[in-house]
């Protein structure tokens, strides 16, 4: 009986214990919860029901928001992700032993992971995605051996790969994409058996690609982009017969692409795109009849495209631009069912177009663009209507251009300039309604330009120049309410200009040069607000100079020579606020040119063939048109005698030979910086012209405006016109830009000049180095390196000063490369290397985001826009406040976009060189990284992708 009584205690007892630490276990846990809530900066109160609750049910905490337990009451999930959450993890998370997920992604977390996550060895999930967190990614999770899942892109995670990750021989997802690892792939990566996932794209990793990633015989997914990998790609890969998804794309990976790939038989992805491979596409490739998407552009391979690309039936995207390929295009790609974008521009391919393209397949995109091809375009193309961007420029194609094309309401872009085309253009065009630039300039092309053009909504650029096009303009093209450039040159057009210019708002460019139009000049063209460059020359036309002309406010250039224009130049032609340069030549005008503003040094060949024109620049006119002096005359005729009184110039010369000889040193006065004018620009209105210096130089200002002239006009943008000047003694060539001024620029010029003054600083492999300024009191002109090809420009700004300099070549829209404020180290080492560029870069990037001027007054004396930014750190509200509002406004994800830029623009503005990022990793994160983020705004819960694949998808 004691026996028994004595067992039933012990049993009542150990009851009892365990009792006790099933209470306990759920309560420690509440508290650690507690610990990392308080670890944590939540603006949105998304954690408010985590708080302690007196008398609260068991387990209070498993009912709190993104907290699941197990059915004792153990915290087996922890979800808070998309929580706008801010501030560290805390190491009291090691607390929760039986933690198996753990998702913190989407958040705006700028801290390190703590390592105390090595021992939470029940994890099976991790993801801590979509962050900004910092250091080396924690070692020791490759000891949870049920390990599944990690996803820690989109972060700034710096350091190797976790080795001993490769324990964990149970994970199926490894994603560490989009940060800043660095070194090669660990070889223990390979024991990694069940893996279907591997994403390391966008980092700093080197070395080869491991040959070893050919044992992962479930792998489904390679993203290895974006990194510095060189060597070739192993063969091994091809045992990878599971493989659907291949992303190697821009590396310096290099050799031939292996023939092995073709026994992926599953492989529905390959982008090897901006690498150096070389040799010829393999034939084997055809055999992949699983592939959808191919992307090869930017290597140099070479070679004719293997014919046996036919077979891939599934294939939607074939991108080959940018290449060295030859020969013809295989006629039977034109068969393929499911092709939607066909790249192969930038090659030398020669022969038609496939006959079938288009015909049964859903072809949205077709860009053949400068190579050397032949043949009438496929009639076919639209057959499908989801045809949206049609470039064939740069061919030798010749026929009609295809009806259907006219009736294509997909069409965006249709660019077939500088072929062979023939024939009328169809109607139709007017009526697409998606229409934006219609390009069929220097072709063969005849008849008229269809009436239906004037009922497009949204075509912004016509070019039908040097073409054999016959009759009138439509008499409301002009109308076209998004019209911006309309060139019609070198034509056989004829009758009269439509007066109906006041319907086009937008217009900036109009070139009718080289026809026989008549008539005259319509009034309503001053109307057009924004009209930059007018060229009517050549032409037939009639009557008098408009004198509304002269009121236009950005008009730049215009062109009237060669007609039979008569009267006076308009009085105050030459002070229109932006003109640059003008040509009246070879029409009927008479009486004086008027001696104001850009008249007074126009060079004389621009008026030359009108015997009527006299005075200004020309010889003087006669008693006819002589005209009552007036006091500023007058005193300037007082102050010339003087002038030569002093120089020895004979005092008992006549009145009027003293007059003229005033005018003429008047003029040399402003335009060569002469001596006269050391004499007397304090007394006169309008300043000399003065040469300002960033660097040593062997020109003068005089050298540089006797090359001021239309002969040496080399391009026109948004802000001013740019001339090559090309001194002799020394020789030397550079390119100067006069900057359009308007009447607020010249109260301001001030504020203009120091901003020019702080643009000398600029330093880049990517931008025309300024070598100095000349200025007086209403012109700027900005001196810089003068770039051979071209094609270089730069499109630095300020808020005052406007685009400075222009990309002359108009066909480049944009302008590749870092640019910026030069790095402090330069000051005592002289030397611009890559470290001093992303800092320039990083200045440029903070501008952009804060809204700021590199040197605002606001920030206080001696502290630049770095300076300011870093300081804002320590403030509550960090970053945040050094937001653009106008901007960033209420939207959180548009705010946490602009604090990650902000923050790849400190990282790009450390102090020390070896701290900033290469441009690579740079380009990398503001690429891939932008959209990453949740619609917070709109309620957008559908995920964008992580990353872009092709650049022409995500250009779709």
């Amino acid at each position: 009986m004691q026996t028994h009584l004595l067992l039933f205690c012990c049993y009542i007892g150990l009851s009892l214990v365990l009792a006790e630490g099933n209470q306990t276990l759920p309560n420690y846990e509440l508290s650690t919860l507690m610990s990392i809530k308080s670890s944590l900066v939540d603006p949105l109160d998304n954690l408010k029901d985590w708080q302690m609750v007196e008398k609260a049910s068991s387990s209070p905490h498993c009912n709190w928001i993104g907290v699941w337990c197990s059915s004792k009451g153990s915290v087996e999930k922890l979800d808070l992700s998309n929580m706008n959450l801010s501030g560290y993890v805390a190491d009291h998370i090691q607390g929760l032993q039986s933690l198996s997920s753990l998702n913190i992604c989407c958040n705006g977390f700028s801290s390190s992971l703590p390592k105390s996550l090595s021992s939470l060895t029940s994890l099976k999930s991790i993801d801590v995605s979509q962050n900004s967190f910092i250091g080396n990614f924690p070692t020791g999770l490759g000891n949870a051996e049920g390990l599944t899942s990690v996803n820690a892109s989109s972060n700034n995670f710096s350091g190797f790969l976790p080795d001993d990750l490769g324990n964990a021989t149970s994970l199926e997802i490894l994603d560490f994409r989009g940060s800043f690892f660095e070194g090669s792939i660990p070889t223990s990566f390979k024991n990694l058996q069940k893996l279907k996932f591997l994403g390391l794209s966008g980092n700093n990793l080197t070395g080869k690609i491991p040959a070893e990633i050919g044992q992962l015989s479930f792998i489904e997914t390679i993203i290895l982009g974006y990194n510095e990998f060189e060597g070739e790609i192993p063969v091994e890969l091809g045992n990878l017969t599971n493989l659907k998804y291949l992303d190697l794309a821009v590396g310096s990976l290099s050799g031939q692409i292996p023939p092995e790939l073709s026994r992926l038989k599953q492989l529905t992805t390959i982008y090897l795109y901006k690498n150096k491979f070389t040799g010829k596409i393999p034939p084997e490739i055809g055999n992949i009849t699983s592939l959808m998407f191919l992307d090869l552009s930017d290597n140099q391979i070479s070679g004719e495209i293997p014919a046996e690309l036919a077979g891939l039936k599934n294939l939607q995207l074939l991108n080959l631009m940018c290449n060295q390929l030859i020969g013809p295009i295989p006629k039977k790609l034109g068969e393929l069912t499911k092709l939607e974008i066909l790249e192969l521009w930038k090659n030398s391919l020669t022969g038609p177009l496939p006959a079938n393209l288009g015909r049964n397949s859903p072809l949205q995109w077709l860009d053949v663009s400068s190579n050397s091809l032949s043949g009438e375009i496929p009639p076919c193309l639209c057959n499908s209507g989801n045809l949206t961007k049609l470039i064939l420029f740069n061919n030798s194609f010749s026929g009609p251009i295809p009806i259907g094309l006219a009736k294509c309401m997909s069409l965006i872009r249709v660019r077939m300039q500088s072929n062979r085309i023939s024939g009328t253009i169809p109607v139709g065009f007017g009526d697409l309604p998606k229409l934006q630039r219609l390009e069929l300039a220097d072709n063969n092309l005849t008849g008229q330009i269809p009436e239906d053009i004037t009922m497009s909504t949204l075509l912004s650029f016509i070019d039908v120049s040097s073409n054999n096009l016959k009759s009138s303009l439509p008499f409301t093209i002009f109308s076209i309410p998004n019209l911006q450039s309309f060139i019609a040159s070198n034509n056989n057009l004829e009758g009269s200009i439509p007066d109906q210019f006041q319907d086009c708002p937008s217009l900036s460019m109009l070139d009718l040069s080289n026809n026989s139009f008549s008539g005259k000049i319509p009034e309503s063209i001053a109307s057009c607000q924004k009209l930059v460059n007018v060229n009517l020359g050549n032409n037939r036309l009639t009557g008098e100079i408009p004198k509304a002309l002269a009121t236009m406010p950005t008009l730049a250039i215009l062109d009237l020579s060669n007609n039979s224009l008569i009267g006076r130049i308009p009085e105050n032609f030459g002070s229109s606020p932006a003109l640059e340069m003008i040509n009246l030549s070879f029409n009927n005008l008479e009486g004086p040119v008027p001696s104001n503003g850009l008249l007074m040094t126009i060079n004389p060949n621009e008026l030359i063939g009108n015997a009527g024109l006299c005075g200004g620049i020309l010889p003087p006119c006669s008693q006819t048109f002589a005209a009552p002096p007036t006091p500023r005359r007058f005193n300037m005729h007082i102050k010339h005698i003087i002038v030569g009184f002093i120089v020895g110039i004979s005092i008992i010369l006549s009145l009027g030979i003293a007059f003229f000889s005033g005018r003429w040193l008047y003029r040399r006065w402003n335009l060569y910086n002469s001596f006269i004018d050391d004499l007397f620009n304090k007394s006169n209105e309008q300043w000399p012209w003065r040469l300002v210096a960033f660097q040593r130089i062997s020109f003068t200002s005089c050298d540089i405006l006797a090359c001021i002239k239309e002969s040496n006009l080399i391009g026109m943008g948004g802000t001013g016109v740019v001339y090559k000047a090309e001194i002799h003694r020394p020789h030397a060539v550079i390119a100067v830009k006069k900057l359009w001024r308007s009447r607020t620029d010249v109260e301001n010029s001030n504020d203009l000049l120091r901003e020019v003054n702080l643009l000398g600083r600029l330093r880049h492999r990517n931008i025309v180095r300024l070598l100095g300024y000349l200025h007086n009191e209403t012109d700027i002109m900005v001196v810089f390196e003068y770039m051979a090809n071209g094609n270089l420009g730069t499109a630095l700004h300020s808020k005052q000063a406007g685009k400075l300099l222009v990309d002359w070549d108009e066909t480049v829209s944009t302008v590749a490369g870092s640019y910026g404020y030069i790095a402090p180290e330069y000051g005592y080492t002289l030397k611009v290397n890559e470290k001093t560029d992303i800092y320039s870069f990083g200045v440029v990037l903070l501008e952009l985001v804060s809204g700021k001027m590199p040197l605002d007054a606001a920030f206080g004396e001696s502290i630049d826009i770095v300076e300011w930014v870093r300081r804002k750190i320590k403030n509550k509200r960090g970053l945040e406040e050094a937001l653009d509002n106008n901007i960033a406004g209420d939207c959180k994800h548009v705010q946490e976009e602009m604090l990650l830029v902000l923050r790849i623009a400190l990282v790009c503005t450390a102090k020390l060189p070896r701290d900033r990022p290469s441009m690579r990793d740079i380009i990398t994160m503001l690429g891939e990284a932008k959209p990453r983020r949740k619609s917070i705004c709109h309620n957008d819960r559908k995920e964008k992708p992580i990353f872009s694949t092709s650049p022409v998808i995500d250009l779709l």
